[in-house]
């Protein structure tokens, strides 16, 4: 395989990685609904914040996540909406 092939698809893997722990894939489904910051998140998640902005950090790193500063504070939105997709597609299969 080409070394150019094998880049993209260790990019797409580091994506998957990041979504296989179920703390951030609850993050990514209620930044589906609106923007939050890392205290409302870490207030639903029921963790303490340094363990949730680590969460959000890997989100971040791969590109599935990413902030706006309002004021004092940082808000995170879903940018790669796409994996929603990825996980109404293993919701499906689930429910089989």
């Amino acid at each position: 395989m080409r070394k150019e092939i094998l880049d993209n698809y260790e990019k797409d893997a580091e994506v998957f990685k990041a979504l296989g722990h179920p703390t951030r894939l609850f993050i990514v489904h209620q930044l589906a609904k609106e923007d939050k910051c890392v205290c409302e998140l870490t207030a639903m998640v029921g963790d303490d914040i340094s363990t949730i902005s680590k969460h959000l950090s890997v989100l971040k790193n791969v590109g599935i996540v990413d902030y706006l500063k309002k004021g004092n504070q940082i808000f995170y939105r879903l940018k790669l909406r796409c994996v929603l997709d990825m996980t109404v597609c293993v919701d499906d299969k689930r429910v089989r």
